[in-house]
């Protein structure tokens, strides 16, 4: 079972929300898919780390073979090949590795190279797996880390949470396409709401079943909460702004763990995300 856990933007609390899930379950495997920036293994602190390297192929030009016809230039809809000095110049990082100019070249001066974009961290703790995705800086794109991932979790029968990257782009729509439920987390404030609805909008269009987390609730008017009610989302807690849980959280450490008080909130979270699973 594959729970995503979405938020708008960076700093609402999806890794805390993330991590108590996980840490919150007898048995559960925790997968950061958030590439660019990933942090909840700073929380888990993983043991016995084992390392995969991430690589997609890329062009390279035999300059003796090309032609100079600039097909594979008037193919590649990515800008990631110009023509300069009569001859294809390749912009690695913009290069999605569809591999058509390899295809559309007719004198077959283009092969496929291979490049490293990032790696794939596994570890535990406790009764966590711990897998973490991290891109080389400069690259356009996390999806060849993430769904190097999601291979690895083929054969897992246990609950998986899937920290998904902040947004609505292409890496949080690869992140929730093999998720059995959402969980979105949202901040009480207007632009809260505004990040809300971009998350909510995605959900919708991959049509996945979810729950509203409202993280950092104080007294008096909540935005979120009347957006949520306004379209009928179901709100599966309330997590007030309260100091004990933001110094624990901010010293890198786990709420579940570290508080009773927050390893009730949590399993009960998790208890209600269960039971909406199995509806």
């Amino acid at each position: 079972m594959k729970i995503a856990v979405l938020s708008g933007k960076g700093g609402t609390g999806k890794t805390l929300v993330s991590v108590n899930l996980a840490a919150a379950a007898s048995k559960s495997t925790y997968v950061d898919c958030d590439v660019e920036e990933p942090n909840g293994h700073l929380f888990f602190k993983p043991e016995k780390l084992k390392e995969k390297p991430v690589k997609v192929s890329i062009p390279s030009l035999d300059e003796n073979l090309c032609s100079g016809c600039r097909k594979c230039v008037d193919f590649c809809k990515f800008n990631a090949l110009a023509f300069i000095n009569n001859k294809p110049m390749l912009f690695e990082e913009v290069c999605h590795s569809c591999g058509g100019c390899i295809l559309f070249c007719p004198q077959k001066a283009l092969s496929e190279k291979s490049k490293k974009v990032g790696k794939v961290e596994f570890g535990k703790a406790k009764d966590v797996n711990v897998i973490t995705g991290i891109m080389n800086l400069g690259e356009a794109s996390g999806i060849p880390i993430i769904s190097e991932m999601f291979k690895s979790l083929k054969d897992k029968d246990e609950l998986i949470i899937l920290d998904c990257p902040p947004g609505s782009g292409c890496m949080a729509m690869e992140s929730i396409k093999y998720a059995d439920y959402c969980v979105l987390v949202a901040e009480p404030t207007l632009f809260g709401t505004h990040n809300l609805n971009m998350v909510y909008e995605l959900v919708k269009i991959f049509n996945k079943p979810f729950g509203v987390v409202l993280n950092k609730c104080v007294e008096g008017e909540n935005l979120s909460e009347e957006f949520c009610k306004g379209h009928s989302m179901p709100i599966l807690e309330s997590i007030p702004f309260d100091y004990e849980l933001g110094g624990i959280n901010s010293n890198g450490r786990i709420a579940t763990f570290e508080s009773n008080k927050y390893s009730v909130l949590f399993s009960k979270l998790l208890k209600k995300i269960l039971k909406e699973v199995h509806i």
